[in-house]
C-alpha cells in the first residue's frame, strides 16, 4: 500500500507519496502565510469592475481574490473567509490567494502538511532529514526533473513549462509519431503527481492527421489518469495534437516553485544537503552569490542549531545556482 514520507526540513516541508521504491507523488510546502484551508475574518476593500469578484483585505495587510461574496456587501464591511488557493509567484508578478465566503465558520490555521495527508487514504510517517528514506525513493531525481521540467520516458521527453495561463507539457521524440504520442500518455499521468500540477495544463502531443489515432492517444491517455488517481477535466485531442486537462489548483507545482524562485529553491536543497552531511567538522556551504542571498539568517540559525557545527561559506559565480554542495572541512 503506498505511504506517504514528511521531512520536515528548514525552510520547507517536503512529502513523498512512495510505494514499492517508487515516487507516485510529491508535496512541498513553503512559508506562504495563506494556505487553503485557512479560515479569517477579512475586509472589503472592492469589487473588480466588470467581473463577480471582490477582493479583501487579509488580517496582515495583504489582499487577495474574493469569489461568491453577496452583491449587497458594502466596501469596509468584515466578512469571514476560507482561503482556496495560496498565492502563485510569476514573471513579474504574483497572483493573489483566493478565498471564498465562509459565514458562520471559527478561526482556523491552514492545515499542516501531516494534517492534510493524514486526512486522506494512504498512512502518513514522519522520516527525520539525515535518514535514507527519501534517497532511495529518488527524491534527487524527482528535484533535478523538477529543475529542468524534462521528465525522459521510453522512446522520449517530456518538457514541462509553467506559464502564467496554464502548465504546458511538451512531448519531444522520433517518429513513429503514434507510438511516441502513446507512450507519453502514462509519463504524463505520472509527471501530473510527481510534480504536484493542478489547475489548467495544456498537453502539445505530436500531431496526428488519423482520427483513429488520435482516438487511441485519447483513450490511452484517459486509463493513465484513471490508473494514477487524477481527478479534473479534460478535451479530447484536436487535429494539432492538443489537449486540455483542468483540475482543482490549490498551490504552486513543485516545477512552479522552482522556476519563479530558483535561487530560494537552490537554497533550501543546500539546506537539506547540509543537513545530511554525517562527518565531523565546519559545514561548508558552496552556492552560487544569489543563493547565498537568498538563504535567511533564521534557515542558518536553525541550521547552526539543528546540526551543532559553525557554518562557513564559499561564494562561486562560475557556478549555476542548482549547483549547490555542503561538506565538512577541518574548524
Amino acid at each position: 500500500m503506498p505511504e506517504w514520507l514528511i521531512e520536515a526540513g528548514i525552510g520547507e516541508e517536503r512529502a513523498i507519496l512512495v510505494e514499492q521504491g517508487e515516487i507516485l507523488a510529491a508535496r512541498i510546502l513553503w512559508d506562504e502565510p495563506w494556505r487553503a484551508g485557512a479560515v479569517t475574518e477579512a475586509r472589503l476593500v472592492g469589487r473588480i469592475p466588470g467581473t463577480r469578484r471582490t477582493v479583501v483585505r487579509l488580517p496582515d495587510g495583504s489582499e487577495a481574490l474574493g469569489e461568491g461574496f453577496d452583491p449587497a456587501l458594502t466596501e469596509g464591511r468584515p466578512v469571514m473567509v476560507r482561503v482556496t488557493r495560496s498565492a502563485i509567484a510569476e514573471r513579474g508578478r504574483t497572483k493573489l490567494p483566493q478565498v471564498r465566503p465562509a459565514a458562520g465558520e471559527a478561526l482556523k490555521p491552514a492545515p499542516s502538511l501531516l494534517e492534510e495527508l493524514a486526512a486522506g487514504p494512504y498512512p502518513v510517517r514522519d522520516v527525520p532529514v539525515h535518514g535514507r528514506a527519501f534517497a532511495e525513493a529518488g527524491w534527487d531525481d524527482l528535484v533535478a526533473e523538477a529543475l529542468t521540467g524534462e521528465v525522459a520516458f521510453a522512446g522520449g521527453n517530456l518538457v514541462v513549462s509553467p506559464t502564467p495561463a496554464m502548465t504546458l507539457i511538451d512531448i519531444d521524440g522520433p517518429p513513429p509519431l503514434p507510438a511516441l504520442a502513446l507512450a507519453a500518455a502514462p509519463a504524463i499521468a505520472a509527471a501530473l503527481l510527481r510534480f504536484d500540477i493542478g489547475g489548467s495544463v495544456g498537453i502539445d502531443f505530436p500531431s496526428l492527421a488519423d482520427k483513429a489515432q488520435r482516438r487511441a492517444v485519447d483513450e490511452a491517455l484517459v486509463a493513465a489518469l484513471e490508473a494514477a488517481g487524477w481527478q479534473g477535466e479534460r478535451t479530447g485531442m484536436n487535429g494539432f495534437g492538443f489537449v486540455q486537462l483542468v483540475a482543482r489548483l490549490e498551490r504552486p507545482s513543485l516545477v512552479a516553485r522552482f522556476a519563479r524562485a530558483p535561487a530560494a529553491a537552490a537554497a533550501r536543497r543546500l539546506l537539506r544537503q547540509a543537513e545530511r552531511v554525517a562527518e565531523p567538522g565546519t559545514l561548508l556551504l558552496t552556492a552560487h552569490p544569489a543563493v547565498r542571498r537568498a538563504m535567511l539568517a533564521e534557515w542558518e540559525a536553525e541550521l547552526a542549531r539543528r546540526t551543532g557545527r559553525r557554518l562557513q561559506w564559499h561564494e562561486d559565480a562560475a557556478l549555476a545556482p542548482a549547483a549547490t554542495f555542503a561538506q565538512a572541512v577541518a574548524a
